[in-house]
């Protein structure tokens, strides 16, 4: 089973990025994430056998933001940003591969040979802001695919204070 740690945005702010992207006119040449698959993946362990151990819950909560675009091959994310992201992503096991740790949330999925479809939308999202939200929780997610393509569901909660 493919397992990761994640934070999810709460309501508001999903109805934020929506009416934003719906604003801006979804361009069909991306393969866009539906909002209930939007998160901000912390750790990412791959495909295990059973689930880890996790000292995740009484951890601080980050106060987070989306501020900003960019892309990856072949990816379209926005930017998270704030306080005690970091150090929660990190306590997930973020890093422990030897990369360093870019929190983002991912929008869309492009060809990687048509670099610039997600670079034309990272400068038309690079201005878009929300407001603050501190995350209450972080959650372990499985990670499923079938022929409608993927999909997250929760397998465990961790509350974290704040």
């Amino acid at each position: 089973m493919i397992l990761f740690t994640a934070l999810l945005p709460p309501q508001d702010v999903v109805a934020a990025l929506e009416s934003e992207l719906a604003r801006q006119g979804v361009d069909p040449a991306l393969r866009w994430s539906p909002p209930s698959n939007w998160h901000v993946t912390l750790g990412y362990y791959g495909d295990v056998p059973e689930i880890p151990e996790l000292a995740l819950s009484g951890r601080p909560a980050p106060s987070l933001r989306i501020e900003g675009a960019g892309t990856f091959p072949g990816v379209l994310w926005l930017n998270i940003a704030g306080e005690g992201l970091a150090e929660l992503a990190s306590a997930a096991g973020a890093g422990a591969d030897g990369r360093k740790y870019r929190s983002h949330l991912t929008l869309a999925r492009y060809a990687k040979e048509d670099p610039d479809a997600g670079k034309a939308w990272a400068e038309r999202l690079m201005a878009f802001r929300t407001e603050p939200w501190v995350a209450r929780e972080a959650v372990l997610m499985r990670s499923d695919r079938d022929e409608r393509g993927t999909s997250y569901r929760v397998v465990e909660r961790y509350p974290l204070n704040g």
